[in-house]
């Protein structure tokens, strides 16, 4: 081996852990965006593998005669916190892109590592690099799904907080005109979905008839959906008829005799799970999903429509199973 090699691998090791610390508090974060528990177990797991692979790779610069940066860890929480607020002013697709180029990198180098390690006869160090490339690139697979999902329109494994959805909503509203299509009526569909636990809460404080006034105009928003639906359509104003029901459907609000699955609210759990796995559409997913949260809200039918809808998106993203 060159004398050289050792020393490069030790710094590239540095790299990977600190990028590795910088994935671990993305990963904290995105906990707490799971759409269903077992998108958080599958989180909550990632990161405490990101924390076990920290440890080997601090593990093998040691051995290699090399110290590990004290500050890593420091800055890789520094930069997670200043990626997650920046992220509350960004399209959630462009967060996740973001993810993906972390993912990315760590591959990239991790792959270059191992060759490091080959060249310097150093095996421990391979079959690290080989543990590392495995982990990072299933992360790349599943963040491509997440993101295929997001294309398709969703539902997606992730979702935006409350605080959040209300902040990017903030900051779009002031620096950007909306555009009133079809998709910028589901998105502020899907963001008004996202935030009635911070406004109940909020209307709580006052009196009872906050939540009354609450429930009141939603009912009546929902009405008014319906009708404004029917009117549309029958004076052949088929496209915005069309968006109306988009924004219905995404609002958890359509009758049951609307839904693709015929007697849904018959159906228990085995039943309901059965018939999603049977959609091909990726709308028709995300109306059964909008349904189910919005009245039973059973979270079997919700990770059984999030695991098709995910099976869908890699058919598109041309990820195998």
């Amino acid at each position: 081996m060159t004398i050289s090699t050792v020393p490069t691998l030790v710094t590239q090791l540095r790299a990977v852990l600190d990028l590795t610390n910088t994935e671990i508090q993305v990963a904290d974060t995105r906990i707490t965006q799971a759409r269903t528990e077992a998108v958080r177990r599958e989180l909550t797991q990632n990161a405490e593998n990101g924390r076990s692979r920290a440890e080997a790779i601090e593990r093998a610069i040691r051995d290699l005669g090399g110290v590990p940066e004290l500050i890593g860890p420091l800055l890789g929480r520094v930069a997670a916190s200043i990626k997650a607020m920046a992220e509350q002013a960004q399209p959630f697709d462009e967060a996740l892109l973001g993810d993906l180029a972390l993912e990315h990198q760590l591959l990239d180098r991790a792959r270059y590592v191992k060759a490091l390690a080959t060249a310097a006869k150093k095996q421990d160090v391979v079959r690290l690099a080989d543990r590392l490339i495995t982990a990072h690139t299933a992360t790349v697979e599943w963040l491509t799904t997440v993101l295929a999902e997001e294309a398709l329109g969703g539902p997606t494994a992730l979702r935006r907080t409350p605080f959040q959805a209300a902040a990017g909503a903030t900051v779009r509203l002031i620096n950007v005109p909306v555009s009133w299509s079809a998709r910028g009526i589901d998105r502020a569909v899907d963001a008004a979905r996202t935030t009635p636990s911070m406004l109940s809460t909020l209307l709580g404080r006052g009196a009872h008839a906050g939540d009354v006034a609450v429930k009141t105009l939603a009912a009546s928003r929902d009405a008014a959906l319906e009708t404004a639906e029917q009117v549309t359509r029958s004076e052949g104003a088929d496209g915005i008829a069309d968006a109306l029901h988009s924004a219905r459907a995404a609002g958890g609000v359509l009758e049951a005799d609307e839904l693709p699955i015929a007697d849904y609210d018959e159906l228990n759990v085995s039943q309901a799970v059965a018939a999603v796995k049977e959609l091909i559409d990726p709308s028709d997913v995300r109306t059964v999903v909008a349904y189910e949260e919005a009245h039973k809200d059973r979270h079997g039918v919700v990770s059984a429509a999030q695991t098709r809808l995910a099976g869908i998106a890699q058919e598109v993203a041309g990820i195998g199973s």
